[in-house]
This record gives structure tokens, C-alpha cells and sequence, in this order.
């Protein structure tokens, strides 16, 4: 696959993902919180500080990997920087696999650098790549951190798509062994079972990205692209964002959330089912593109408010004490923890 046709995949990307904002479905509504008590403290004490990755986070969210590699997405790019630098948030851009193979298109990943000199900002590449291809990742962008992204699903569905994973988890394992950078293992929206979390821990990983399904669903966009009825039966494959987060209950790594978070309500959720932080994507693409960069940034300045305020509620001064709060997992939710024997009792019953 030539040039011209990777970066006419990108732009197709975001725009049969932009399509499916409104009609994605997510698990949230069959998590609640338990009603707290009368908080003992002003909403302005509230931190919504976090730690991952072995850095500190004024918040607990971030923008993840979205795009980048034509000139379309060097502009969303430079737009998600703008939005990250005014907000304070983190940010990821999109794999950097094209621009390796072009330094023509360097740019359209280099502008997030340029935009938000002083902000965290996540390097990204697929498994399949090596130490020198990781590090020329990291530098081109000066990141803090580089995601390294699982989408098997995805490859196996795209007509022009990579079938050999044979190595993927020993070029995992060498990225992560030469601890030079973070290393940030995610998914890329089909979710993350126990089981894959075990082999992942097996090489080293210890920051991961459950990406559940709700959120982008890339298994679509690649059936759309084929224009055939070829794996048109698994645009419902993987794990719900927080089916994977129940699955992955009580383990050593630290998980981030990430795939259908459309409301600060669904980030302090995943936060009391045991992430560190949590991923949002589609809902700063779709607000990007209804509105403009400045009532994007005001969103999510919104959000951080609204956070504090719905801790608050749950009377959590930290995103500690917030983990510590009771949550009811209700209908298919609740069947799907039966049938993994998973014990959510004591999820409904912490002290």
C-alpha cells in the first residue's frame, strides 16, 4: 500500500468515526452510584489529581489517540493541541507508523509539539515495530510516554490489514524493556479480557488501556471500507469498557478507561471500578466538529467542574476516596460478572 493510500485511510477514519458518535452504545447506564452521605467539605477542596506512568495528572481524563498522517488530520491535530495546552489535559496522537514511512508527513504529528510545547503529549505506534521505530516515536514529538496499540480485530478485518501477529508480544516486551520512555499498552476498542491482561503483565506491562467497545468502533469503519459483506458479523465483537474493567478486577497493573465516555458521570464510574485515568475521544472529535475549538476547550473546562461537583455528591475530596465509593452493577452487567465469576457484592459494599 502506497503513501496516498494510508493517508486517504486516515482521513476515512475520522470521518466514518465522526458518524458513528450518536449512535454508539455503551454499558454506563447499568452502573450506579451509591447515594452518599452530607459531604463535610467545600467543593473547592476537591483534587482531581491522579498518577500513571510514573507522572502526576491535574486530571483525570485525557484526549486520546485520534489521528494524524495527512494534512486533513495535521489540522484536528493541531486543533486536539490547542484544546489539550487550553484545558490542561494529556494528549495522544494517532499511530505514527505513516510518518515513519514518510517524513513528508511529520508534520501533521509534530504540530501537536509545536502547539502545546509544555504539555504531556503520548507518542503512538501498533505492536509490530521495533525499539529504533518506538524511539524515533518518542523523539519526533518530544512525548512523555508512548502508547503502543493492540488492534488484531481491527487488522483482520481490514481488506489491506496485517495477518502475522506472531511477534507482537516479544516487540511489546523488547519496547518495554529498554525503560527509556513509559510505555502505555492499549486497545484499541474491542476491550481486554483477564486473560490478556495476564500475558501482557508476563512481559513487563505495567500501564494498560483496556479501550472497550462503546466507544469507536473501528470493526465497523473497516466493514464500511471493504464495501463488501466480508466480517460485516463482527462489528459487535470484544468486551464493553466496563465489562473489560470488571474482567480485569483486582490486578497489579494500572488500568486506564477508555471507549464510549460521553459524560463526566461515565469518567467517575470507571474511576471506581478501578482506573487511573480515563480516555475520551469521540466526544471532543464530534464536539470539534458541531462547534469549533473554543466551545470544545469549554467543554471540557465544563467537565473538570462538573467533576468536582459529582465527587461532591459522593463526598470524595480524591480520586482515591472516590475508589473507595460503593457502585451497583445491575441487568446484563451483572450476568455477564456471574457467568466470568466475578465478585461484585463487595463492589455494592465498600466502607
Amino acid at each position: 500500500m502506497d503513501e496516498q493510500q494510508r493517508s486517504r485511510r486516515k482521513d476515512e477514519h475520522v470521518t466514518l468515526a465522526y458518524g458513528q458518535f450518536d449512535a454508539n452504545q455503551t454499558a454506563f447506564q447499568h452502573v450506579r452510584f451509591m447515594p452518599q452521605g452530607l459531604p463535610n467539605f467545600h467543593k473547592k477542596e476537591v483534587s482531581l489529581q491522579t498518577n500513571f506512568a510514573g507522572q502526576t495528572f491535574d486530571a483525570p481524563f485525557y484526549i486520546n489517540a485520534m489521528t494524524g498522517g495527512s494534512a486533513k488530520t495535521k489540522l484536528i491535530n493541531q486543533q486536539l493541541a490547542i484544546i489539550a495546552r487550553e484545558t490542561g489535559l494529556a494528549m495522544a496522537v494517532g499511530s505514527q507508523s505513516a510518518a515513519l514511512r514518510d517524513t513528508n508527513l511529520i508534520g501533521s504529528y509534530q504540530i501537536v509539539r509545536a502547539e502545546n510545547p509544555d504539555g504531556p503529549i503520548f507518542a503512538n505506534l501498533s505492536a509490530d515495530n521495533s525499539v529504533d521505530n518506538a524511539r524515533r516515536a518518542v523523539d519526533m514529538i518530544g512525548a512523555n510516554a508512548l502508547q503502543i496499540h493492540i488492534n488484531v480485530a481491527q487488522e483482520i478485518i481490514m481488506k489491506e490489514g496485517d495477518r502475522d501477529f506472531s511477534n507482537w508480544l516479544t516487540a511489546i516486551e523488547k519496547l518495554i524493556a529498554i525503560e527509556e520512555f513509559p510505555v502505555i499498552v492499549k486497545e484499541v476498542g474491542f476491550g481486554m479480557s483477564r486473560e490478556l491482561l495476564e500475558q501482557l503483565q508476563n512481559i513487563g506491562a505495567q500501564t494498560i488501556d483496556i479501550g472497550g467497545k462503546g466507544g469507536t468502533n473501528f470493526a465497523k469503519i473497516e466493514t464500511n471500507r471493504r464495501q463488501d459483506e466480508a466480517y460485516q458479523f463482527l462489528e459487535d465483537w470484544g468486551l464493553s469498557t466496563v465489562e473489560s474493567l470488571l474482567d480485569c478486577q483486582n490486578n497489579a497493573s494500572e488500568i486506564l478507561a477508555s471507549g464510549g465516555i460521553k459524560t463526566p458521570l461515565d469518567i467517575l464510574k470507571c474511576l471506581a471500578l478501578g482506573a487511573k485515568s480515563v480516555g475520551i475521544a469521540g466526544i471532543v472529535l464530534h464536539q470539534l466538529k458541531k462547534t469549533n475549538t473554543d466551545q470544545t476547550i469549554q467543554l471540557l473546562l465544563d467537565w473538570k467542574n462538573e467533576l468536582k461537583g459529582i465527587m461532591t455528591l459522593l463526598n470524595a475530596k480524591s480520586i482515591p476516596e472516590l475508589a473507595r465509593k460503593s457502585v451497583i452493577i445491575e441487568d446484563n452487567l451483572r450476568d455477564f460478572a456471574v457467568t466470568r465469576h466475578i465478585n461484585i457484592d463487595h463492589l455494592a459494599n465498600r466502607t
